[in-house]
């Protein structure tokens, strides 16, 4: 065995083949990967049993309709509602409000969020103010939105941007401190200015987790939308489940939400798949 001299710090140790070999393998244990297949397998029974136990409760009048309509009865529900061009106006007015607004909040909160995480200064000024007003619930201000922008599609877009704007700018402050040290260290050693530091090394760097802060934020921004079409609007997804629920109209109601959910699945995954390529960089850092 050798010895390590004093003050030298000893190399990190190498998983060896059989180890690594081990962690890749298939399985539920910490740190083991599974196949795509099988992930896919897996995910696809959970989906399969609980539409089952939906079935079977059903069938079997273990609950009501009014509370609980049979998956036929949903289905045939929204293949009416798509049929007759009421889901594709409802689908068509969430998407462009959904869109607008967190768009109009993502370009804000980025530049923000990497301002406030790169100088302390700004972290200063700007920090504890949008930590204030993060806690404000977004629910109060559905009431002021509806007096200061009426019904229309602003409203909307504001209460979009109150849900999702605070929390992403301290995301992303939080995904520009995480990048290391070192790497800052390094382009000051190469005599980089703060803007070629912050353009080539601090924000490549922090894109990815950047990345994952925006994922997690329009689920925010679905939440808040259907929120405010609930309570202010004439289409959209809210909007129909607000009339559903006038006339009892259960199985409309499940069915929008579960439209919502594959929706909010959709968006996920592509994103995730999109994550893959634009940040190969980040993956291949980490192996």
């Amino acid at each position: 065995m050798t010895e390590v001299a004093a003050g030298e710090r000893p190399a990190p140790a190498r998983a060896t083949p059989v180890l690594e070999a081990r962690r890749r393998r298939g399985g539920s244990g910490i740190g083991r990967t599974i196949s795509r297949a099988s992930f896919v397998t897996v995910a696809s029974l959970v989906f399969a049993g609980l539409g089952l136990a939906w079935w079977a409760a059903t069938r079997f009048s273990l609950v009501q309709p009014i509370f609980l309509p049979s998956p036929a009865s949903v289905g045939s529900r929204l293949l009416f509602l798509a049929s007759d061009g009421t889901m594709a106006t409802d689908l068509g007015a969430s998407l462009y409000r959904i869109a607008i607004g967190f768009l109009i909040a993502s370009a804000l909160a980025i530049p923000i969020g990497v301002l406030i995480g790169t100088f302390t200064t700004w972290e200063a000024a700007i920090e504890p103010l949008v930590d204030f007003i993060r806690y404000m619930p977004v629910v109060a201000f559905v009431p002021l939105s509806i007096l200061w922008m009426g019904t229309g599609d602003g409203q909307k877009f504001l209460i979009i941007f109150i849900g999702t704007f605070f929390q992403q700018v301290l995301m992303v402050m939080d995904n520009v401190k995480r990048v290391p040290a070192d790497f800052i260290g390094l382009g000051r050693t190469l005599g980089l200015p703060d803007r070629k530091i912050l353009t080539r090394i601090v924000v490549p760097c922090a894109l990815p987790g950047i990345w994952d802060t925006l994922r997690i934020s329009l689920g925010w921004a679905w939440t808040w939308l259907v929120l405010a079409e609930l309570v202010a609007a004439t289409s959209g997804l809210g909007y129909r489940i607000t009339v559903s629920q006038r006339y009892f109209q259960t199985n409309t109601i499940i069915g929008y939400i579960l439209l919502l959910g594959g929706l909010g699945l959709v968006t996920d995954q592509a994103m995730k798949a999109a994550e893959a390529v634009l940040f190969r960089y980040a993956k291949r850092g980490r192996s």
